[in-house]
C-alpha cells in the first residue's frame, strides 16, 4: 500500500531552485503534522521542516531556514510542498515526506524520525555544477 509519494527531485545547479511535491492517501491521510526529512549517502536521516494540519505551526531545521519553505496546496490539504531555493551541494540527498498520525496534541511540531510513522519512497535532489 502507498501512502505517501513524493516527486519533483533532479539536478539542479548550485544556487539554483528545485520544487518536491508530496501526496499522502490512505493510512497517511489522517495526519496531524506532515513532513519533509533528507538522508545524504553515508549520513543518518534528518529532519528538513514539517507543517502540523491546522496549518498553524511550520518548523524548518536551521540548516534550510531562510531558504525552504513548505506550502500546502489550497484545495487539498494532503498535497504539500518543498520549496528548495538557494541551493547547496550540502543539499544533495535523498528526500523523503512522512507524516505523524500520532501526536494529537496542540501545535507542537515532533523532529524526530521515530516520531512519524508513515513514509514515501523518496526523490533524489542533487545540487551540482
Amino acid at each position: 500500500q502507498v501512502d505517501l509519494v513524493e516527486s519533483g527531485g533532479g539536478l539542479v545547479q548550485p544556487g539554483g531552485s528545485l520544487r518536491l511535491s508530496c501526496e499522502a492517501s490512505g493510512r497517511a491521510y489522517n495526519y496531524y503534522t506532515i513532513g519533509w526529512f533528507r538522508q545524504a549517502l553515508g549520513r543518518e536521516r534528518e529532519f528538513v521542516g514539517a507543517v502540523r494540519r491546522s496549518g498553524r505551526n511550520t518548523f524548518y531545521a536551521d540548516s534550510v531556514k531562510g531558504r525552504f519553505t513548505i506550502s500546502r496546496d489550497d484545495m487539498n490539504k494532503n498535497t504539500i510542498y518543498l520549496h528548495m531555493g538557494s541551493l547547496e551541494p550540502e543539499d544533495t540527498a535523498l528526500y523523503y515526506c512522512a507524516v505523524d498520525t500520532f501526536h494529537s496534541d496542540g501545535d507542537y511540531i515532533y523532529t524526530g524520525e521515530n516520531d512519524y510513522d508513515y513514509w514515501g519512497q523518496g526523490t533524489q535532489v542533487t545540487v551540482s555544477s
